[in-house]
């Protein structure tokens, strides 16, 4: 990467060939270089700026996801990669651009203080720098602690039906000359918004978030959850601001790790979800990824030769070892390979655009087949050829092996069979006999107990792991526990119709 120094600028522009003289940009063929990024592509200033700008409006012009006069959220970080996204921002939406910009941005920061465990104090000098970034824009901004996960709506995780928008290019144009024919001056009717006072009354709701944060034994489970629960306040927030189109910040070197650690932790299904342009998962709010064909290296670059500020903020695994997580490990693996071939990163990168899942598509799934946490369609299906299925059934296998019990699964000349149930008087736990004879373990009375939240049952893979890790899922917020009751009940009532039917 780059080095930051005083002399830093000075030496942009000296940059020398092997027989020592100034080399010249290769693109306009003039002006001496001062930026290069990969090896032999040297640019002057004005050329990295120029082809840096074009590569932010291209992606964005190519995919044709956010129509002219939408209201579009980007997700800032205070980290470099979303910094330099919402200064091309600024400068595609400003009027002397040559190719203007056409949406309504906003700004929200979520801030994750509470799951690090930092103090009020840092939390409050973080906002404060980041606030005059924010200011500086005019565009409108929202600060939201992560401690209102605890407070969202069960609606949250469903998937809302998406505002039907016609794709194919004569729609485009049509919306373009349309907006283009009522665009008034938004900047200076639209007022800037902020969220004050957000720390005095979160005091019990942090305590929260970190029994919640705390319960998980690994930093990988630590770091899939906090993801998990920013993912459901960034698309609460867009929805009850009224936003359909969410801007992330993820570059293409973050994506690449983001790939790898996916595979080990379990998503391998919902990498083109999770690390494609967009991101339908949600119905009514999609995710874009506008910054994925930058590397680090480059957006590091931008960011020191054209003073664009940000704010270092740490995370759960800052000054953390290598090997202390999946997703730490693999930023490191991934990094120190980049060093000595360059073309690991795009390599890893353009093997993800080439990749599709074989579940459901998650714009289509059924409410009920879709992941709790992750919100992407269940890969966990009782379809045969299910990974999670055949680790199962071997640990199934192992239990029941020399521990049989009346009802329960044998195996039987290679297959899985039922043992011979037996019959008893049913007694419950306060000694009263029903009178009826039921088969099995079962009791009449369980039905009338209250039935324990499952919800393994109603979570991806991944998911399943990340709750395994979990001390007592006891503390996960509300609306998740209880969209589990509601579809444990659904299913449970379904069972029931069947039984009733086919018997």
């Amino acid at each position: 990467m780059c080095e930051i120094n005083e002399d830093f600028h000075d030496r942009l522009e000296c940059v020398q060939d092997v027989e020592g003289g100034l080399k010249k940009c290769v693109k306009c063929k003039e002006a001496n270089a001062s930026v290069v990024i990969k090896g032999g592509d040297a640019h002057c200033r004005a050329c990295f700026k120029e082809n840096f700008t074009h590569k932010f409006r291209a992606t964005l012009g190519k995919n044709r996801v956010i129509f002219p006069g939408e209201k579009v959220l980007l997700a800032v970080s205070g980290g470099p990669s979303s910094c330099s996204m919402l200064r091309q921002v600024q400068e595609g939406l400003s009027q002397n651009a040559h190719k203007k910009l056409r949406f309504l941005p906003g700004i929200v920061y979520i801030d994750e203080g509470g799951a690090v465990f930092r103090s009020s104090e840092e939390r409050q000098k973080t906002v404060a720098q980041l606030q005059a970034i924010f200011k500086a824009t005019g565009y409108p901004f929202h600060i939201v602690p992560l401690e209102q996960v605890l407070d969202l709506p069960s609606s949250t995780i469903l998937t809302a039906p998406s505002a039907s928008q016609p794709a194919h290019t004569g729609a485009y144009k049509t919306a373009v000359d349309q907006f283009i024919q009522h665009e008034i001056s938004s900047s200076a009717a639209r007022e800037v918004q902020e969220e004050t006072d957000v720390y005095e009354s979160q005091e019990p709701h942090t305590q929260a978030l970190q029994k919640l944060i705390g319960s998980a034994k690994t930093l990988t489970a630590k770091q899939d959850l906090v993801n998990t629960l920013r993912q459901h306040v960034l698309v609460h927030t867009a929805r009850s601001k009224g936003y359909s189109k969410v801007m992330l910040g993820d570059s293409c070197t973050r994506l690449a790790v983001k790939l790898l650690s996916n595979i080990s932790t379990g998503r391998g299904a919902h990498l083109a979800q999770d690390t494609g342009f967009s991101d339908t998962r949600h119905g009514d709010v999609i995710l874009v990824r506008p910054m994925r064909d930058y590397s680090a290296k480059e957006i590091a670059y931008y960011n020191h030769v054209f003073a664009v500020p940000s704010v270092f903020i740490p995370g759960l695994d800052t000054k953390n070892a290598d090997k202390a997580s999946i997703h730490r490990l693999t930023e490191s693996f991934v990094n120190k390979l980049q060093a000595d071939f360059p073309s690991t990163v795009s390599t890893i990168y353009r093997t993800s655009e080439k990749l599709q899942t074989v579940c459901g598509s998650s714009s289509t799934a059924d409410p009920c087949d879709r992941c709790l946490l992750c919100v992407c369609a269940l890969d966990t299906a009782d379809d045969g050829v299910s990974a999670l299925q055949a680790t199962l059934t071997s640990e199934k296998l192992s239990k029941f092996r020399g521990n049989t019990r009346p009802g329960m699964p044998v195996l039987i000349s290679g297959e899985l069979r039922q043992s011979a149930p037996t019959v008893r008087d049913c007694r419950s736990g306060e000694g009263e006999n029903c009178g009826q004879a039921q088969v099995g373990g079962s009791c009449c009375s369980s039905d009338m107990k209250p039935e324990k939240t499952d919800l393994k049952s109603t979570l991806c893979y991944s998911c399943q792991l990340i709750v395994k890790d979990l001390s007592s899922v006891e503390c996960l917020p509300q609306y998740i526990l209880s969209e589990a009751m509601r579809r444990q009940r659904r299913s449970l009532m379904r069972k029931e119709i069947n039984t009733f039917v086919f018997a």
